[in-house]
């Protein structure tokens, strides 16, 4: 099983059996982003789809400010402040938020995103869209810190299957806390 939609199946399978830990998970990205953001930083989270951990709690349990993720029809992802107004279905039909203008890179400390599954060097497997890969190879973007966050068992053992435009992620917060992924220092 080393073909992307194989592992896309296995792990959305092995998903729907991780409901227990989402809450500790949940407590894990609140802690995380105590310790590693000031206050007035933006956090960005996501619009949980099925069987994703639900990180909208952290909207009243924190006092930063929060932003979403909002797709429009050409295959881009922008954020938007969240301050728990009503959203509405974005282009992948998630829903988002319409109003204000789109939040540019240095306006947000932290990106907090959903994955099927991770691996050790940070390579995320999404659904295949592609949205956050084309985010975050745009280079303001790639400073952003960004997380996944999913459970433990979606952390794949080995490297997953890696195409010419996906970009890592910094690590990755479960219900056994955050896991910074190791990169070589540049000599």
């Amino acid at each position: 099983m080393r073909d992307k939609p194989s592992l896309r199946r296995h792990y959305q399978q092995l998903r729907r059996t991780n409901q227990a830990v989402h809450e500790v998970i949940c407590g894990a990205a609140l802690q995380f982003v105590r310790r590693t953001t000031a206050e007035t930083s933006v956090v960005g989270l996501y619009w949980p789809l099925a069987n994703e951990v639900d990180l909208r709690p952290l909207r009243t349990q924190l006092r930063n400010p929060m932003a979403l993720p909002q797709a429009d029809g050409n295959g881009c992802l922008h954020y938007k402040r969240w301050t728990g107004q009503d959203l509405e279905k974005d282009g992948c039909g998630i829903p988002a938020p319409t109003n204000g203008s789109n939040l540019r890179a240095e306006e947000i400390s932290l990106l907090l995103v959903p994955a099927l599954a991770v691996d050790s060097s940070g390579i995320r497997l999404g659904y295949g869209g592609g949205y956050y890969d084309r985010l975050r190879s745009d280079p303001l973007w790639a400073n952003v810190p960004a997380w996944v966050v999913l459970p433990s068992n979606c952390v794949h053992p080995s490297a997953l299957p890696r195409d010419s435009w996906d970009v890592p992620f910094d690590g990755w917060i479960t219900e056994k806390g955050p896991s910074q992924v190791l990169r070589p220092s540049a000599s």
